[in-house]
């Protein structure tokens, strides 16, 4: 398949319920969302893994990836990203080769290594297993990559099996972080990175940067690749800027108390009209990007100059779905009209 030209914009969807819909409903918005952003020129659409959350459906994003394959018909699609300790190698093997043979050259699959929820829900995810991340996660990758093509020592006891269906290529592999471990992984097994920028935005630049310092390759065409991904919302309503802004402090509030549900539009209106809220406004969320789209795209073109990055993955997190998709066009727009 020949890859059309993109830009080096990417969208990671947490496939966010609204207030009052079905699961249903967020399934098929993030169909609408991936079609506009492949409409308006961006490279991937990636969705990520969550659990024991009543705001979001995306506890299944293998599943959510083949969805959206069969939706689409040119942008990347994939996850980003699998905890990979909550799922067994193989396995993980198997689901992304048989995305492969379904969408040929247009499967990413990002490893992460944090739970994607609670203690308690990964506790259940690994059946109650006590797992050592720290010490297991770089023989997981290293199974998964032998399963996927690498292969497996002479003698190693799994060289005999085969992650079915075989096919002729791999998912493009990422290995995502929002501390430095993530960036140096990848570094030093010739692997992509993805950082959190949205996470840990103090810390993205300079982990990013010692990526490409870092960068060791492992297997032939080995090349640092890396991408960075931001909160970005762009749009010429103030209001529509606010409330975005107040929905995601409301939300961050929330998982702080353990409150998982769908937030109430009315109570993002109020927050974002509060004086609290318009005081700590002052000072600026830094990990976010917001406003006109083409003030978003020179915040975002600075991050990624700065960073060394060779894409920025938008993360637009918000109630309307249809605002949404107008921040992602305008945003594109912008981004080609300034190159």
């Amino acid at each position: 398949m020949t890859e059309q030209p993109t830009l080096p914009l990417s969208v990671l969807d947490f496939v966010g319920i609204e207030h009052g819909e079905p699961a249903s409903a967020a399934m098929a918005g993030a169909v609408d969302v991936a079609r506009a952003a492949e409409d308006a020129g961006y490279r991937r659409y990636w969705v990520s893994e969550h659990h024991n959350m009543h705001s979001l459906a995306c506890s299944a994003p293998e599943l959510l990836t083949a969805h959206i394959g069969a939706h689409t018909e040119r942008i990347r699609v994939g996850a980003a990203g699998i905890m990979l300790p909550n799922h067994a190698p193989f396995k993980v093997a198997e689901m992304f080769r048989t995305l492969l043979a379904m969408y040929p050259g247009r499967v990413d699959l990002a490893l992460g290594r944090a739970p994607g929820t609670d203690p308690l829900t990964a506790h259940v995810l690994r059946r109650g297993v006590a797992a050592d991340v720290q010490r297991d996660f770089p023989g997981q990758v290293a199974e998964l990559l032998a399963f996927l093509g690498d292969g497996f020592p002479e003698g190693h006891p799994y060289a005999p099996l085969v992650a079915a269906p075989v096919v002729d290529e791999r998912p493009e592999i990422f290995l995502l972080g929002s501390s430095a471990y993530g960036p140096s992984f990848a570094a030093v097994n010739g692997l992509s990175a993805v950082f959190a920028h949205h996470q840990s935005p103090d810390l993205a630049v300079d982990v990013l940067r010692e990526y490409r310092r870092e960068f060791r390759p492992v297997r032939e065409g080995d090349r640092p690749y890396s991408a960075m991904s931001v909160l970005a919302f762009g749009s010429e309503d103030d209001d529509a800027v606010l409330e975005f802004e107040a929905a995601w402090a409301l939300t961050m509030q929330n998982l702080a108390r353990n409150k998982r549900e769908p937030l109430r539009p009315e109570e993002v209106v109020a927050f974002a009209r509060s004086s609290e809220f318009r005081g700590r406004r002052r000072d600026r969320d830094p990990r976010m990007a917001t406003g006109p789209a083409k003030q978003v795209v020179e915040r975002l073109q600075e991050l990624r100059e700065q960073a060394q990055v060779d894409e920025i993955v938008v993360v637009t997190p918000s109630l309307d779905r249809a605002r949404r998709i107008a921040s992602y066009r305008e945003i594109a727009a912008a981004w080609g009209e300034s190159s």
